[in-house]
């Protein structure tokens, strides 16, 4: 099998459930602009392919034993994925059969993926790993009646937006509980072997270790030398001390707050109208600028966060019921303030059963109900990675914006209740149904230039529109401490990065926010059209 000479990203995600993991998948196999390799673990689920016999092979309700069933587009039968699992989906543009003009041989790919596996087990202390004759998949004693599979693969290859490229992967068993596998399914449809791990063949070895090696031979076989791995687990963390609250801050993140005639109007529309405004609540440095252009970013669903991240000001209080006459408010101040582009966002409401997605998806209707000319751009939760945030997908807003909010390895200290692959699974929804989409984070926090690059490409990748960077501001010294104030230039930089990778505006400056000059971020992101 050949591929393109190109880099290999790969990406630690963590434990993810199947059905993020599989947006973003669907993203990236879309986009076919970059090689990836997703390493990840699965919470317990059972996947089949089309081919799949259930009723000969499934031989349990999986929802009594914790577990998801979900179909997916690959070959093979019922496949177990749980903790303790190396999961690996390199998500690769392959080249045609050598030699010839016809498409890329699938044998040969899955040839190259069980040899990744074989080459792993080997440095990890199994050098009895093979192929089966017959089964694909890797094996120790192949050919013995003790034959027993450590590795499972089911892949994909088909057309993507240039070549033929690939999704699904391979399954590892590290210390996965294999009674999974032995007493509720026939795994791939094969009861005549046994299945086995790394612990049960007597190696001690961490997934980490396992992850590294993977991931090194990945990047050898795939990718060159400017491949690129980062992880959302295991790397340092920057000290948590940073710079003193007191510490002056450079003249070009000072914001200018002046209180003009029309700043005045509009903190009076707000206040008839009983509307709360992230601007306020957040602190935003912007709010001069903006509320004098007559914009104000709304913020529905009360003003209560049900979740604490170490960098937002928003009250963590227990949340009141949601007003349902909170919609035709915020579309009357729309009208009274003649607004031609209205900004929503939200505070996260994870004690909703939807996560609040119905209330956002109503005020959009509701928005251009009272004003047909109107466009709207919904700055919504994760949802805590469910389907719901579909409700507010459908409603169709001319701007669909998610943060991201930092780096892949500073996730869990910045906003330990969601997540990396989660928001761009989020993202790539929004992607997949056509919309623009759009997503922020903030320097200062203890990034590097190396990762804050990484998260430009893979939010390229998943086809994000509009991407927003600014200065992190520690709004009190019960948050987390600003590490340093990036300087203009670094700006700059990232901007110039990002839109080099095909995102169509980069909104980025010490005091950008993510509704920081958000209808000009959309004109700049929509197709020129000639006549």
């Amino acid at each position: 099998m050949d591929t393109p000479a190109s880099p290999l990203h790969v990406r630690w995600l963590g434990r993810v459930p199947y059905a993020e993991a599989l947006a973003l998948q669907h993203a990236l196999f879309a986009r076919g602009i970059d090689q990836h390799l997703l390493l990840l673990e699965h919470h317990h689920v059972f996947t089949y392919g089309h081919n799949a016999d259930l009723a000969k092979n499934l031989q349990c309700d999986p929802q009594q034993i914790g577990a998801e069933l979900i179909e997916v587009q690959r070959g093979g039968d019922v496949t177990y994925h749980g903790p303790g699992q190396l999961v690996g989906y390199p998500i690769l543009n392959l080249s045609p059969k050598h030699g010839t003009n016809g498409p890329a041989d699938t044998g040969a790919y899955v040839h190259e993926v069980e040899q990744l596996v074989i080459d792993s087990l080997e440095q990890l202390g199994i050098g009895d790993a093979s192929r089966k004759i017959g089964f694909p998949g890797v094996w120790l004693d192949a050919e013995t009646p003790r034959a027993r599979k450590i590795c499972a693969i089911g892949v994909r290859v088909a057309h993507g937006a240039t070549e033929r490229r690939t999704m699904h992967g391979f399954a590892l068993n590290v210390t996965t509980d294999l009674s999974y596998m032995r007493d509720h399914i026939v795994p791939c449809g094969i009861s005549d072997f046994a299945v086995t791990s790394l612990q049960e063949e007597g190696i001690t070895v961490s997934m980490f270790d396992v992850v590294n090696v993977v991931a090194t031979l990945a990047q050898k076989r795939w990718g060159n030398a400017h491949s690129t791995r980062h992880e959302v687990a295991w790397a340092h963390q920057p000290d948590r001390q940073g710079l003193s609250i007191s510490t002056p801050k450079p003249e070009w993140v000072r914001p200018r707050v002046n209180h003009t005639s029309e700043v005045l109007l509009t903190k009076k529309t707000l206040r008839d109208l009983q509307l709360v405004t992230v601007c306020e609540e957040a602190g935003c440095p912007n709010l001069s600028e903006c509320w004098k252009d007559g914009t104000a970013t709304f913020m529905v669903l009360g003003d209560r966060c049900t979740r604490a991240c170490g960098f937002c000001l928003i009250d963590t209080r227990k949340p009141l019921a949601p007003n349902v006459n909170e919609p035709r408010r915020v579309a009357e101040a729309v009208r009274r303030m003649g607004l031609d582009f209205a900004v929503l966002t939200m505070v996260a409401r994870d004690d909703l059963e939807d996560g609040g997605m119905q209330h956002v998806a109503d005020t959009i209707r509701e928005i251009r109900n009272l004003n047909p000319n109107a466009r709207v751009e919904a700055l919504i939760s994760d949802a805590k990675g469910s389907c719901d945030v579909d409700i507010v997908i459908n409603e169709h807003p001319d701007v669909f914006n998610h943060n991201i909010e930092t780096v892949a390895r500073l996730q869990r200290m910045v906003r330990p209740s969601a997540g990396y692959a989660r928001s761009l699974s989020v993202l790539s929804r929004s992607r997949a149904a056509g919309l623009t989409t759009k997503s922020g984070f903030m320097l200062g926090l203890g990034e590097t230039r190396e990762e804050v690059e990484a998260l430009l490409v893979d939010l390229a990748s998943v086809g994000v529109n509009i991407v927003t960077i600014g200065q992190y501001l520690r709004p009190s010294a019960q948050h987390l401490p600003v590490v340093r104030y990036a300087e203009p230039s670094e700006f700059m930089h990232y901007k110039q990065f990002g839109e080099s990778l095909g995102i169509d505006h980069v909104e980025s400056s010490p005091l950008t926010r993510s509704s920081y000059h958000a209808k000009d971020a959309h004109q700049k992101s929509q197709p020129l059209i000639t006549a």
